[in-house]
């Protein structure tokens, strides 16, 4: 015979079942909207501000708007912050780096800006006769002056033109390893600096060009300086730190498992945690 508080208690414990399950799927269905709606508000977020950038309105100078564009569309950032962060045996060098790399963008510039004021273009020499008076050789009387003598004579030493270069590149008192790294890093990144220059016609463009070029480079050294300065020191707390007892087996695995699951987590994660 079936026990009717038995069936009683069955009956009531499906129903109890029934609608735990039908509060899960509600619940289910709540968080999924949510995590729509969130998704939704993040993805507005990201296009409102990708809108932003791309409409961002530009300078009112030509020049700085020249200027900007060499520094976020070219290498010349980067190729300076790795070569200046190289140099960690010794802040002079650095300071050197810096020095002279700031020095020689006023140096190129200065004499194209000239050029420009006189409205010069650089041209390759074409004409005959110009080559002609500058191969030209006076014939004199001394046997030395004959086209057919061989001087067999010491020669004076005549140093690589790259060595002639570095030097006229030098800053008296400045360390050399910061001076050849910026000659080195200097080479990589001054044509990319005159194309841009060339193409402004305007005195008043070129002026605000130079100017915070270089104003912006010095500013980028002091980042990259900051950014080799930063040093987190270790709280008082940790001077009297004592080593942990070992973990039982079990919080070992479990620490181990921690590990594994931060290893994978994602934006879906962390949506769902929010929600």
């Amino acid at each position: 015979m079936i026990d009717r508080k038995y069936l009683a208690e069955e009956v009531q414990l499906r129903q109890n079942i029934r609608k735990a399950i039908g509060i899960v799927k509600e619940r289910r269905n709540m968080r999924a909207r949510d995590e729509r709606t969130l998704r939704g508000v993040i993805t507005g977020l990201i296009k409102e501000a990708q809108t932003a950038v791309s409409t961002t309105a530009k300078h009112a100078s030509t020049g700085i708007n020249t200027l900007e564009d060499l520094l976020r569309n070219s290498n010349i950032l980067s190729v300076l912050e790795t070569g200046y962060k190289s140099l960690t045996t010794d802040p002079e060098q650095r300071k050197s780096y810096r020095s002279h790399i700031l020095v020689a963008v006023e140096k190129i510039l200065a004499p194209e800006e000239s050029r420009k004021e006189a409205g010069e273009d650089i041209e390759s020499v074409s004409s005959t006769e110009e080559i002609a008076e500058e191969i030209s050789v006076d014939i004199g009387d001394k046997p030395e002056d004959d086209p057919a003598f061989i001087d067999v004579g010491e020669k004076e030493v005549v140093k690589d033109d790259g060595e002639v270069e570095k030097e006229e590149f030098a800053i008296a008192g400045e360390d050399k390893t910061g001076r050849n790294k910026a000659f080195t890093d200097f080479q990589n990144i001054e044509k990319v600096i005159l194309r841009a220059f060339d193409d402004l016609d305007n005195p008043q463009d070129r002026n605000l060009f130079t100017e915070y070029l270089i104003k912006n480079l010095a500013l980028y050294f002091d980042k990259y300086d900051s950014d080799l300065e930063q040093t987190v020191e270790e709280p008082e707390a940790a001077a009297d730190a004592e080593p942990m007892e070992q973990p039982a087996d079990d919080e070992e695995v479990a620490n181990i498992e921690l590990q594994e699951v931060i290893k994978y987590l994602n934006i879906n994660d962390i949506i769902e945690n929010l929600l």
